[in-house]
């Protein structure tokens, strides 16, 4: 779930182009790079919205989540602890 959240975004909103590395070491990590240099935004969409939820069931399932900047671009990435 969080790696299909991670890439939607970054296919909707980010800029290519894109990358996923996951990173198997004391924790799962699921990193999501794109050459868009805006963060994503939590959202707290309402219940008669379509879209806007990505993010939060990011941050419900992950331990850790968040956005690196790059030089040329982002990483949005987000743990779990195995």
């Amino acid at each position: 779930m969080i790696v299909s959240e991670l890439v939607t975004n970054a296919v909707r909103y980010g800029s290519p182009p894109l990358r996923l590395q996951l990173v198997k070491d004391r924790t799962l990590t699921c990193k999501v790079y794109d050459s868009n240099p805006v963060a994503p935004r939590l959202h707290h969409a309402q219940t008669v919205d379509e879209g806007g939820r990505g993010l939060f069931i990011v941050a419900q399932l992950a331990q850790n989540w968040g956005v690196r900047y790059r030089p040329d671009g982002k990483t949005v990435w987000a743990e779990q602890i195995l």
